[in-house]
Parts: structure tokens; sequence; C-alpha cells
């Protein structure tokens, strides 16, 4: 199959280069010269990215001669219209749009998102509504604002850099804006104060010219097609997007060896703790369970360690398959609404035929359901894969943050109002007052609240059943707590030694995978904390989470009375 598609490559090299005389004009091809990663002007003024270098292996595959010349998007935009630039390299689809320009097959799906400072109402499209939105001046979110009538004031910039340096400094309400160079913009700026906080949109992204240039697309998406079929196009993909993607990842196999060693000293460890263990059998006989309990965490946290390390290389592996899938998918599913109307067509003039071996009349049902279901499951699998990118993540984290244990609980909550809303009528929480703090990081903690919110949530029954969240400070041993206790249907007592365990669910039938729980177990460990739970069947389960507060602020802490919040 390699060879195949090597003999493949080489023959359309040669019948490019047949048909493209050295004498052609040299083709002009437009970016944006301030879109990271995919295409921007680099420390020396040369133009750089995943576009720019997709443009020169669609050039050199199919004999053509480029050159790449980056502006102001606006104004390459305005060049595209006018003649003066041959091809846009990246530029998103619309139907508006369509009437202007032709497409090649998109090279990228590029998701746009609203971003907001940090704190800011979490809104959709509908709540910009009234409110001032920063896009990139002739950005398809531009065209999007101004086409829909959404209500929004607009305020425009030249460079997606600047409209999240504007949204950063305080001005304006909300940027809406492709998410990738965002993310890759405000990590590079130091913008830590903005985050996404919607995705309402996902578009096709690739090659575009102005209308009625056929032959010149036809280059183009032919020599995508190449690149995509001998995986050139992926190792590009791979090479600009992938580390942006896996950002955060921790070097697993330097750990790996820190962790072999580790295991090693355990077992010593363990082998000493079993041969203490048998000589003092008969005189310390109450401390025998506590030392073979405490055996059985050794191992597992060995088990553990190297499990990481499996989740880490097989969720690397799979996520590129399911990248290509996610890609192909929607342009499948397009590309069959766009033949339904032929096939149609002769279906009601020449009547019932096999398509795929099965008639027309059933496989037309049945077609866009196997590609929604397709879609989703892919979906299905970027979100495990998530799941276990979390999982073998713990302990990469700085604990450095003092944090609001009441401030936290209310972030959480917020983000998953939705979901509350959705499972219940009854939610009440009872904030602690004069709480001290916690030292660790305030988003791995947010996301131990939020999985236990979303598992409470799930384990109700109906709307009436409540949920009950409690901070409070205990004196006694130094620690802040958050009770979360929901009236579902319990825990039976089988599955209650397990909840921690990585992948036990009881929820596999509908789409648990059994990591929310292992990896909120680890996070909760790595900052000297504990997560206890009480259930029974019918009953309903009470999870409490205890961290140690830092040992200033308790020492100056007095208990109070908890108030009521909603």
């Amino acid at each position: 199959m390699l060879l195949a598609l090597v003999c493949f490559q080489t023959w359309a090299q040669q019948r490019s280069y047949e048909r493209a005389p050295q004498d052609l004009p040299r083709i002009i091809v437009g970016g944006d010269h301030y879109h990271p990663p995919y295409e921007f002007l680099d420390e020396d003024g040369q133009p750089a990215g995943y576009n720019v270098e997709l443009t020169e292996a669609i050039a050199e595959v199919m004999g053509i001669e480029v050159e790449v010349v980056l502006g102001e998007w606006s104004a390459m935009r305005a060049a595209l219209e006018s003649g003066e630039v041959d091809i846009l390299q990246g530029m998103s689809w619309s139907a508006e749009r369509a009437a202007s320009f032709d497409f090649a097959p998109p090279h990228a799906i590029v998701h746009q998102s609203i971003f907001a400072r940090r704190g800011d109402p979490v809104v959709d499209v509908e709540g910009l509504r009234g409110r001032e939105v920063i896009v990139q001046k002739g950005d398809i979110m531009h065209d999007y604002l101004r086409e829909r009538g959404i209500g929004a004031e607009i305020v425009t910039t030249d460079t997606h850099a600047d409209a999240l340096r504007l949204l950063a400094s305080g001005r304006h309400d909300y940027a809406l804006v492709a998410n990738l160079p965002s993310l890759y913009l405000s990590r590079e700026l130091g913008l830590t104060n903005i985050q996404p906080v919607a995705k309402p949109f996902s578009l096709r992204y690739g090659y575009a010219v102005k209308k009625g240039n056929a032959d010149l697309l036809a280059q183009f998406s032919e020599g995508l097609a190449i690149l995509k079929n001998t995986g050139r196009h992926q190792a590009i993909y791979d090479k600009w997007l992938g580390p942006l993607e896996d950002a955060g990842a921790i070097p697993w196999k330097k750990i790996g060896q820190v962790g072999a060693a580790v295991s090693g000293a355990l077992l010593l460890i363990l082998g000493g703790i079993v041969v203490w263990n048998r000589m003092l059998q008969r005189e310390v006989a109450s401390r025998t369970e506590e030392l073979r309990q405490h055996q059985l965490q050794l191992i597992q946290a060995d088990k553990m360690t190297s499990l990481g390390i499996l989740v880490s290389g097989v969720a690397h592996e799979i996520n590129n398959p399911c990248s290509l899938l996610l890609l192909n998918l929607p342009v499948l599913r397009d590309a069959y609404r766009d033949a339904l109307e032929i096939l149609e067509e002769r279906y009601h003039s020449q009547g019932d035929f096999e398509i795929g071996g099965l008639e027309y009349s059933r496989m037309r049902e049945e077609i866009p359901l196997m590609l929604d279901e397709m879609l989703e499951g892919t979906r299905r699998i970027k979100r495990i894969v998530g799941d276990l990118k979390d999982f073998a993540r713990q302990g990469d984290a700085e604990l450095n943050e003092s944090l609001d244990l009441n401030q936290v609980v209310r972030t959480a909550i917020r983000l998953v109002d939705n979901s509350i809303r959705s499972a219940t009528s009854r939610f009440e929480v009872d904030y602690g007052s004069d709480l001290p703090t916690v030292r660790g990081n305030g988003q791995r903690i947010e996301q131990v609240v939020i999985n236990l919110i979303l598992n409470a949530c799930q384990a109700l029954q109906s709307k009436e059943q409540g949920i009950f969240l409690q901070t409070r400070f205990q004196p006694d041993t130094g620690q802040l707590i958050l009770q979360v206790r929901d009236q579902g249907c319990g825990i039976d007592a089988e599955s209650m030694s397990r909840l921690t365990d990585p992948f036990f669910t009881t929820r596999r039938d509908s789409g648990g995978t059994g990591l929310g729980l292992s990896v909120s177990a680890g996070i909760v460990r790595e900052h000297g904390g504990s997560l206890d739970f009480a259930s029974s069947p019918g009953q309903g389960t009470c999870v409490t989470l205890a961290l140690p507060a830092l040992a200033a602020d308790a020492a100056n802490a007095v208990p109070s009375a908890p108030k009521m919040a909603g």
C-alpha cells in the first residue's frame, strides 16, 4: 500500500510538471500576516505557519510557482476581489461568501469562540445582543454579525491579537474570534485574564478563489488530495497544530524512568513492611489491618504510575485518526446533502434503484443517520481521549495559589448552571463565612467541584429531588470542608469501594467513562486533602471534600453560622 502511494505521488508530480511549463506566471497566494499558528510573519519578516507550509507542499507536488504574500486580512480579501491576489490560502466558508468566492475542500476545521474576561457572565451568540463585541475586520465573524443582525455593537480590529488585547485591557464586553489562534496568542502575549466561554461555530477552512476561477482552484484541490493520500498533510497538521492540542503534556518518558526507580524503592519498603508485620503479628494484632491497607495503597500507587504512562501513549495514538474523522465526516455529510437533489430526481423519474447494495428508498433515510451516528461516536472518542489525558496529566499543576473555596464553588456552579437547571428545581448552597484560604491550583479544584456537581445531577431521578452544597471550616482538624449531597438513586455497597478506580462507572450505558472521580481523587491527593463518600441505594449520596487550610489563616479563623444562598 505504501509503495502504491509513493508511485501515485511520483506520477502526480510528473503529470503536474508536464502540464505546467516554466514560462507560466507565478501564482500570488494571499493570507493574514498575524494569524498564528495558521499564517504569520516570523522574526525575519518571512511567511510561516501551517497554511504557508501547506501551500509550499502543494506547489511542489503540482509543479507550480507560487509567491506567498501576507498582509492585513481585510486588505488581502479586497486584493482577491480586485484580482491583485490569485488565491487565499485560508478562508472560512459560509453560504454568503460562496456567492462571491469558490472554495477548495477544507484542510482544517476552525472553531470560533466567544472570549470573555474571567469572572464575566457566560453567554451564547444570542447573549451578545446589546453588547460591545470585538471582531477582526473582514473576518467570518464580522460577516456573521453584520449579515444576521444579532444586535451587537461591533468593534473591529486589524488582527486577532488586537482584539484580545482590547478585551484583556477591560474595554468592551466580548471578543468573537477563532479559538486556536486566540488561545495561542493569549498564551504568547501573557493575557491570563481572558478565556473562551462558548464555542458556537465550527467552520470549514480552506483555499478560496474569486468566483469562476475554477482552473486554479482545481490545481490546489488536486494538490491537497495528493498530500492527504500520502500522509504529508497530516504531518504538516501535526507539526503546527498538534503541539497546541497537546499543550501541557507531561514528559512521560522521563517520569517513567523516575517512576521505575520509585517503584523499586516502594517494593523494598513494601518487603520491609511485610517482614516487620510478620515479626510483630502476635504482639501488635490491632495494627495488622492498618499495615495491610498501607500495603495495598503502595501497590495501587505503583499501578497508577504505570497506568498513567500507558494512557498517555494510547490517547495520543487515538487522537490522530479521530481528528481526521472529525475533519472529514462533516464534509461527507455536506457532500451527501448536495447530492441528494440529484438522487431524488433520479428516484422520481426512474423509480427505485440500488445504492450501496440496498434500495435508495431505504438508504436515503439510513445514510444521514449513519453519518450522524459516526460523527457522534467520533466525538465521544474525542471526549474519552480528553478524559484519558486529564487522568494521565495528574501531578503536573503548580499548587501556588491562595484560594477562596467559596469563590471556587461559585465559579464551578456558574459553569454548570445549565446542567443544574435541567436536573433539579431544588439547588441550595450554604456558604460558610470568614473561611481561611487553601494553597493549591484553582482550576484543578474547580474541576473537582464540577465533577461532584455533575455526578449529583446525573444521580437524580426527577427535578423534585434536590442537590445541597455546604462549605465550612473545621477548626479541630484545620480543614476546609465542602459537602455535596443529593437525593438521588444512591450507590450500592459493592460499588462504593470502587468509586475512584480508573474506568469504573455505573453509567457506562449513558456515556460514563469512569475517569471523572478517579481524576478528582488524584487532584485532591495532590492538595493533601481527602474525598469521602457516604451513600446507600435509594437514599442519595453525600460526598465530603476536605482540604488543609493555610496555617496562618486557620489560626485567625473564627467559625460562624453559614449564610444561605440559592
